[in-house]
């Protein structure tokens, strides 16, 4: 036998092998869910709530872990991936329904809701925004429209939002009043939604106690929460409080600072060239930390 064929044995045997090996390694089933562990079979998104021992309307929100890979948490103001032991603070009076979202090994999850009343609301930390909700007409009731160009752009107060459409580099605002006290910091939050994003589009807010006048537009202070397209926020769809979905302009991290005890204007202003489905606002705060 010559040394020609008994290399090409060698490669053979090789070959086969190392074939074997790569069958021997082959679960039986492929995929997810076929029994195979790359999915969980069931997950356990049970939570427990405490009360947090010296502050106020401060709750543990504590989940089982064996079999979770990941929590996600809704306390009122959208889902957000979040501690297994989460504190929470509630400010105000109410009662809350808090969604627990367990997720587990190859993407399986569960979900389950416990509901917390709050009796008494934070005197320090409550929510100064009257119908922030945007719920009932006496909600509505509590905002000012402000117009600041001409026709093309609007809000709606409807379905427990206000919701701006429009386009053609028009804009509309709407305002309330709101009285603070001297030396005090407050921040100011809110959800916002867009099904689709918005095109070339600026969403803004401001506090000031600067009076907002008809048809003139409004910039007070300068923007202390925004969503803007050209800062790269807000062009496809997304859902969340403005402190995490907006962009540009917040150097004060959303705060304003009271200068004298008196009455200042919270603003939301909103405009660009097309706001395709449109922006909406919900649960919208101002409280002091």
């Amino acid at each position: 036998m010559n040394l020609n064929i008994i290399l090409k044995r060698s490669v053979f045997l090789m070959f086969a092998l190392s074939l074997g090996t790569l069958v021997s390694c082959q679960p039986d089933e492929v995929g997810t869910g076929n029994g195979n562990g790359l999915t969980a079979a069931s997950i356990d998104a049970s939570f427990t709530v405490a009360p947090v021992n010296g502050e106020i309307n401060t709750y543990l929100l504590s989940a089982q872990t064996k079999g979770v890979v990941l929590s996600k948490w809704n306390i009122g103001d959208g889902e957000y991936t979040g501690k297994f032991a989460e504190k929470i603070s509630l400010p105000d009076a109410g009662t809350y329904t808090i969604s627990h979202n367990a997720v587990g090994i190859g993407g399986a999850t569960a979900k389950t809701t416990q509901q917390i009343v709050v009796n008494t609301s934070d005197p320090l930390k409550g929510n100064l925004v009257q119908g922030g909700k945007l719920d009932t007409a006496s909600d509505i009731s509590k905002w000012t429209v402000l117009n600041i160009t001409a026709s093309g752009t609007s809000w709606a107060f409807a379905n427990g939002k206000a919701t701006v459409t429009g386009g053609g580099w028009n804009q509309q605002g709407f305002y309330q009043a709101i009285s603070v006290v001297s030396g005090r910091t407050y921040k100011v939050d809110m959800v916002c939604s867009s099904t689709s994003g918005v095109s070339n589009t600026w969403f803004e807010v401001f506090v000031s106690p600067i009076i907002p006048t008809q048809n003139s537009d409004y910039s007070a202070g300068g923007k202390i929460r925004t969503i803007n397209t050209w800062a790269g926020c807000g062009t496809s769809a997304f859902s969340g409080k403005i402190s995490s979905v907006g962009c540009d302009g917040a150097s004060n991290a959303g705060t304003y600072t009271a200068t004298a005890t008196e009455t200042v204007y919270l603003v939301i202003k909103c405009g660009g060239e097309n706001l395709k489905d449109g922006i909406s606002v919900d649960n919208i705060e101002l409280r002091g930390i």
